[in-house]
C-alpha cells in the first residue's frame, strides 16, 4: 500500500462514517489523520509500527492501529462493515460534484434513491428541489454532473490507457512480431474511448487462442469476429478491439485505424477522399501515402480533420516541438508547499535529465490546503536558491543550470495576485491559476481571469480553465477574450502537462499561435518523477500545432533570463 492509497482509505472512512451519521468527533478523527499523512513526505507509512505512527502530527492510537492494519490486509474491519451497509449506488453518488455525504445521506435515507438512475430521475421531475435541505440549485448542480460522468463514461485518461495498451502489447508480442497501438492511442488523445491494437498475422485463429489464454482480457463473444476481438480489461471499463491484419495491409490499415473520419475524409490531389485512396491502394509507408495523395505529410498526433493541412501550408512537420527541444521545466512543487521532494532534490534531478533551468513555483499563501508559502517562507526560499545557484556555479561554470524563482500565485476571487506587489516583484516569474471559488458564469470567471492577465507581475496563465480530465469539468471561460488579453499583455499560456488537466485544451493552441501567444510546456509537478507528464504536454502540444519557435520553456537559460528580466523591469516600472 502507497502512502496515498492510504489517505485514500480514510478519507473515505471518514466520508461513509458522516453518511451513516457516526460521531462527528470519529469522522473528525479520520479526516485530520487524511490530512496529515497527505503531507507525509519522510518514509513510507507501511513499513512503520503502531508506535512510530502515533508519533506523527494527527495520529492516534487508534488511528495508527488501523493504518498498520491496512497496509497489511488493504483495508480493516471498520471500513468493510460500512461498505456492507452502503449499497454501491450510493457509493457511485459520492463521485457528484456539488454533494457530500451528508445530502447524500438525504436522498437516500429520506428520498430512498439509491442508484443514479433514480437519482437522475428524481431531479427531472423537480422533487429534490422541494427537498429541506436540498433545494433548487443542489438539483440543477447533480443534473449537470449527472451529465458530466455519462459523458465521460468507459474512457480513460491518455496516461491509464497507455498503461493498460501496453500491458496487452508484452503479451501480444510474446507470440507475435509486429503488434502496434492504433486509435486514440495512437493520436496521443487526452481520453481514449478505445484501445484499438492491430497484430500482422496470417492466422487469426493464432490470435484468438493467444487472447484466450491472457487472463486479464474478457471477450465479448457477440461483438467479436474471426478477425477482430472485441472485449475489456477485467475491472476497466474502456472497450478494446483487436484486429488480425495480413501482412501486406499493415501499413494501410495502421493509417486508417489511426486517423479521425474528418482526415480521412480530407479530399487528395486527385479529388478522392484519403480513405478511398488508402481503403483500395497499398502502401509501402504513411509517407509515401501523403505523397500518392500529394499532400503534405501529416504526424500521427495531428490526424483530426482539425485544421492540420491548413497548418501544413507555412509549417513542416520538423517545425513541431519535441521533448529534446525543450530547455528547462517551469511551474514545479517542492516540500515548501506540497511537493514530496526538496527544493535541492528536485533541482538535481532537474540537472540530471538535461535540463539548463528549474522555474520552482509552489503554492501561495492563500492555498493553506497545500501549505502555501507565507511572506516569511518566500524568502528563505529565496535565500536556500541563492545558495544553490551559487553551488552549481561553481561545481560546473561551463555548463550552467539554474533555479529561478517563481511562485504560483492563487487568482483570488476578485482577480488580484496573493501578495503585496513588493513581494511579487522578488519572483523571476509568475504563475498565476484558479484553485478556489471554481463554480463560475463564463462572464465572472473570464473577468476574473483577465483581471489577473493584466496585472504587470503575471507571466504565465496556469491550467486556464482549471479542468480535471474525466473528473471535473472546468469553469467555461470565453478563450478568445482570454488568449487576445494574453497577447495584449504578453502574458505565456501553460499547456499544464499533468495528465489529469492537459490544459489548455490543444484545440486552442492554433488561435494562440495566430494571435502570436506564447505556450509554456508545465508539468506541474510535485515530485521528481513527474517531470516525464512534460511527454504527455509535449504530445497534445504537437496536437495542436505547437512549434518549437512558440514554446516559452524552448528557450535556453540566458535567452529565459534577459526575457524574465526585460519583463520584471517594465512590471516594476508599471
Amino acid at each position: 500500500m502507497s502512502n496515498p492509497e492510504i489517505v485514500e482509505i480514510l478519507e473515505l472512512t471518514a466520508k461513509l462514517l458522516e453518511l451513516h451519521g457516526a460521531d462527528p468527533f470519529k469522522i473528525k478523527g479520520y479526516s485530520i489523520a487524511a490530512f496529515y499523512l497527505d503531507k507525509y513526505k519522510d518514509g513510507e507509512l507501511k513499513d512503520m509500527s503502531q508506535a512510530e505512527l502515533t508519533k506523527l502530527q494527527g495520529i492516534g492510537k487508534s488511528t495508527a492501529a488501523k493504518i498498520v492494519e491496512i497496509a497489511h490486509t488493504g483495508t480493516f474491519a471498520e471500513l468493510e462493515e460500512l461498505l456492507a451497509n452502503t449499497p454501491l449506488g450510493v457509493m457511485e453518488m459520492f463521485n457528484i460534484k456539488g454533494i457530500g455525504p451528508k445530502k447524500i445521506a438525504i436522498l437516500w435515507k429520506e428520498l430512498g434513491i439509491d442508484n443514479l438512475h433514480e437519482l437522475e430521475l428524481v431531479c427531472l421531475n423537480g422533487a429534490v428541489a422541494k427537498v429541506k435541505g436540498l433545494g433548487g440549485s443542489i438539483q440543477q448542480k447533480i443534473l449537470d454532473s449527472l451529465a458530466f460522468l455519462k459523458d465521460q463514461a468507459g474512457k480513460l485518461r491518455m496516461d491509464k490507457a497507455e498503461v493498460v495498451a501496453e500491458a496487452i502489447l508484452v503479451e501480444l508480442r510474446k507470440t507475435f512480431e509486429n503488434v502496434e497501438a492504433a486509435g486514440d492511442l495512437r493520436r496521443k488523445a487526452e481520453t481514449v474511448e478505445a484501445i484499438k491494437i492491430l497484430v500482422n498475422t496470417d492466422s487469426p485463429a493464432l490470435l484468438h487462442a493467444t487472447l484466450a489464454g491472457i487472463e486479464f482480457l474478457v471477450q465479448e463473444e457477440k461483438r467479436s469476429s474471426p478477425f477482430i476481438w472485441r472485449g475489456k480489461v477485467q475491472d476497466i471499463a474502456v472497450e478494446v478491439e483487436i484486429i488480425a491484419v495480413k501482412p501486406e495491409r499493415m501499413v494501410n490499415e495502421l493509417f486508417l485505424e489511426t486517423a479521425a473520419p474528418d482526415h480521412l475524409g480530407y479530399l487528395t490531389a486527385s479529388g478522392e477522399t484519403i480513405w478511398r485512396q488508402v481503403n483500395f491502394e497499398p502502401a509501402e509507408s504513411e509517407e509515401a501515402i501523403y505523397d500518392k495523395a500529394g499532400l503534405p505529410y501529416i504526424v500521427t498526433e495531428m490526424r483530426e480533420g482539425a485544421g492540420e493541412f491548413q497548418w501544413a501550408e507555412t509549417h513542416r512537420a520538423e517545425d513541431l516541438i519535441t521533448w529534446g527541444d525543450l530547455k528547462g521545466i517551469l511551474h514545479n512543487h517542492s516540500t515548501y508547499s506540497d511537493g514530496q521532494h526538496t527544493l535541492e532534490q528536485m533541482a538535481l534531478f532537474c540537472r540530471e535529465l538535461g535540463f539548463e533551468y528549474l522555474g520552482i513555483a509552489d503554492h501561495s499563501q492563500t492555498a493553506s490546503y497545500a501549505q502555501g508559502l507565507k511572506i516569511e517562507d518566500v524568502i528563505r526560499q529565496h535565500e536556500e536558491i541563492e545558495r544553490l545557484n551559487t553551488r552549481f556555479a561553481n561545481e560546473n561554470p561551463l555548463q550552467p543550470f539554474k533555479i529561478l524563482k517563481g511562485i504560483e500565485s492563487d487568482i483570488l476571487g476578485d482577480g488580484s495576485l496573493d501578495y503585496p506587489n513588493e513581494i511579487l516583484a522578488s519572483f523571476d516569474y509568475i504563475v498565476a491559476s484558479v484553485h478556489s471559488n471554481l463554480t463560475m458564469t463564463r462572464e465572472k470567471a473570464t473577468a476574473r481571469l483577465l483581471r489577473a492577465i493584466e496585472n504587470p507581475y503575471t507571466t504565465i496563465l496556469g491550467h486556464p480553465t482549471g479542468r480535471l480530465l474525466l473528473s471535473r469539468e472546468g469553469y467555461p471561460i470565453d478563450h478568445q477574450v482570454i488568449i487576445d488579453a494574453c497577447a495584449a499583455h504578453k502574458v505565456v499560456v501553460e499547456i499544464n502537462a499533468s495528465p489529469w488537466r492537459l490544459d489548455l485544451d490543444w484545440r486552442w493552441i492554433s488561435y494562440c499561435m495566430d494571435k502570436g501567444v506564447m505556450l509554456s510546456i508545465n508539468p506541474d509537478a510535485h515530485s521528481k518523477e513527474g517531470y516525464y507528464d512534460m511527454h504527455y504536454g509535449v504530445a497534445v502540444a504537437r496536437k495542436g500545432g505547437l512549434t518549437k519557435e512558440m514554446t516559452f520553456n524552448a528557450f535556453m537559460l540566458a535567452d529565459m533570463e534577459a526575457y524574465l528580466k526585460n519583463r520584471l523591469s517594465k512590471s516594476v516600472v508599471m
